[in-house]
């Protein structure tokens, strides 16, 4: 994971991405949407570790984050992790309402990412929530 997320080698995706693709789609879930990386993270990295993961899936990128870039999640400690303000906003709030929304992740370690997401679309009026993750 270090050397694909942090060191750029997107060619390690394709590790994972026929499986991890795979159990994305078998999920009952009216919309996908993967967790965003800012604009600086787009910059730096050159792509969206997320949705390099995905293959043949069809996402809706419609969470994007407030700020154009933020102190990695991986560089915090557990505590700071939990105290995080809410980084994202959802567009097109309308398309949720009364779905079942799939968020995808990369890495699942406090929680707090895809509590925040979760969050935003609870109060957008989405019917159910669920997440998948690469890794724990």
């Amino acid at each position: 994971m270090q050397r694909y997320k942090f060191n750029g080698d997107y060619r390690l995706r394709m590790v994972f991405q026929r499986e991890f693709s795979k159990v994305v789609n078998e999920q009952k879930t009216d919309l996908i949407v993967p967790i965003p990386v800012t604009s600086t993270t787009m910059q730096t990295r050159g792509f969206n570790q997320v949705i390099g993961l995905l293959r043949e899936v069809s996402y809706q990128p419609i969470l994007r984050t407030k700020a154009s870039s933020k102190v990695a999640q991986s560089s915090k400690t557990k505590e700071e992790r939990l105290t995080t303000k809410q980084p994202f906003i959802l567009e097109s709030p309308q398309k949720v309402i009364n779905k079942r929304i799939l968020l995808v992740d990369d890495v699942y370690t406090t929680g707090r990412t895809l509590y925040h997401a979760a969050v935003l679309f609870k109060q957008a009026g989405c019917k159910d929530i669920g997440s998948v993750s690469l890794a724990r």
